[in-house]
């Protein structure tokens, strides 16, 4: 070393400056990985702190919205380009650091941001969150990943389709295999109808409210929205669709609990229960497994327009005060209780009509709850399975003779839908149930696929709505 090499200053250390935006959905993607949280529920509480502190604008809110859901939505296509970027298996690359490459990945293959931009950003961040060397290596990985856009990468890193389609399907689409075998099963057909469906679980859901009949209308939503941001629901004469970035705790209606955010698609399940054609008394309806609301507070509104009384049971306790909340205000009689549906406190043969929205996979939502399709594996639905029997058989205990029970699921999965609904009419598993099948589809007008019926099921890419269930049975004897 010469004199002048020794006299040289060294570079004075730089600290890391923190990008609010990538930090924030890094946090939320922490809390979905570590806390099997969901990012529904995560975000919005660090997004409205953000904006308190005066940090954010609604431009920011858009980007750590985009970064966290593109993220988990592309994980799978993600893990196996990052995969092929680095010298060890993916599972050797710590949960915090793979989020940060995975966000960086989406920022270049799946966003407009500029690739030195969203390198540099994603650089920064692991500097502040992961430290020095570790950003080294998101640098290096990132910059090889730059080399190609998400087309090359693909078709690098996917088998071809001939070789294993569904093996294909999954990485060109970011489902598990299982689940992308599950919907296909369900669905049927060939090609195209499974790569829509798995497009569509892929693509933003819209935000859509629900007026609640004798509360709020459809006009009056209409109206505070404005004709930009406003658009009448497709199916549901109940449902009105919202812009993009829209707020709906913005709307007065939203705030006094005469209307509400629902997807299209439970709005409808919930109006079909309640439309089906009914001999006798029709007074006593019961929403059996009500968490959090939704449909509970849709069905409290009708029940009312017919002088009807809803009860609403839910077991988990803080779900069920979920269930008051959004009852709230209700004008006809109804009462929320914590009571399990597989041993029921009312009496046999005490209700008109019944709905059992049974727990279940989540495999038709994945619009928006991502992280589900990660969180989920085959041997879920055996735990389900017991449950989902165990309920719809005492729903059609505790609905009269002639009376109606509606069996919904937010699945399409057939060991969750009509398997469930055929081993307990055929006796399976149970004694046998004196119960016939409805056709549900005239009781959804206009809405046009619903299948070979008696059942109904809905999908994302054919209707809009998540993946949503229904099969309608009436009680014989």
């Amino acid at each position: 070393m010469n004199d002048q090499q020794r006299r040289r200053p060294a570079k004075p250390h730089r600290r890391p400056k923190k990008d609010p935006v990538r930090f924030l959905a890094f946090e939320a993607l922490r809390a979905v990985d570590e806390r099997d949280a969901y990012a529904n529920l995560v975000l919005p509480p660090l997004l409205k702190k953000a904006r308190a502190k005066g940090d954010f604008d609604n431009r920011d809110a858009a980007l750590a919205t985009e970064l966290v859901y593109g993220t988990l939505r592309r994980q799978g296509t993600y893990d196996a380009i990052v995969a092929a970027c680095i010298d060890r298996p993916l599972r050797e690359v710590d949960p915090p650091v793979l989020d940060v490459l995975n966000m960086g990945v989406h920022q270049l293959l799946g966003t407009r941001i500029p690739t030195h931009a969203a390198v540099s950003a994603s650089v920064e961040l692991a500097r502040v969150v992961l430290g020095e060397g570790r950003a080294k290596f998101v640098n290096a990985v990132l910059r090889k990943v730059s080399a190609d856009d998400l087309d090359g990468w693909v078709a690098r890193v996917a088998p071809s389709y001939d070789e294993d389609a569904e093996d294909h399907l999954a990485v060109v689409h970011s489902h598990p295999r299982w689940v992308v075998s599950a919907l296909w099963d369900a669905l049927g057909g060939g090609r195209a109808g499974i790569e829509d469906l798995l497009e569509a679980d892929n693509e933003r859901p819209e935000v859509t409210l629900v007026a609640r009949p004798g509360r709020s209308t459809t006009d009056e939503l209409l109206t505070a929205l404005g004709d930009e941001n406003g658009l009448p629901g497709r199916w549901s004469p109940y449902a009105v669709r919202m812009a993009e970035g829209g707020e709906p705790g913005a709307l007065t209606a939203v705030q006094e609990g005469r209307a509400g955010v629902q997807d299209e698609g439970s709005q409808l399940v919930a109006a079909a229960l309640a439309n089906a054609p009914l001999e006798g008394s029709d007074t006593r309806w019961l929403d059996g497994c009500a968490g959090p609301g939704g449909k509970a507070a849709l069905l409290g509104a009708l029940a009312a327009g017919r002088g009807a009384a809803l009860l609403a049971a839910e077991k988990q306790p803080h779900r069920a005060r979920l269930v008051a909340r959004a009852l709230a205000g209700n004008p006809g009689p109804y009462q929320v209780i914590t009571a399990d549906g597989t041993r029921p406190p009312w009496q046999p043969g005490t209700f008109d009509r019944i709905l059992m929205d049974v727990p279940c996979s989540g495999l038709g939502a994945l619009r928006r709850r991502p992280e589900a399709r990660w969180r989920r594996r085959p041997q879920d639905l055996e735990s389900f399975a017991p449950l989902q029997r165990g309920l719809l058989r005492e729903a059609l205990k505790a609905v009269r003779v002639g009376g109606i029970v509606g069996y919904a699921t937010c699945s399409p999965h057939l060991a969750e839908t009509r398997v469930v609904v055929e081993d307990v009419l055929k006796g399976r598993g149970g004694p046998p149930v004196d119960a016939e099948w409805v056709d549900a589809r005239p009781l959804m007008p206009g809405v046009p696929a619903l299948g070979d019926g008696p059942d109904v099921q809905l999908w994302p890419h054919l209707h809009g709505t998540d993946a949503m269930y229904l099969a309608l049975l009436r009680r014989t004897a």
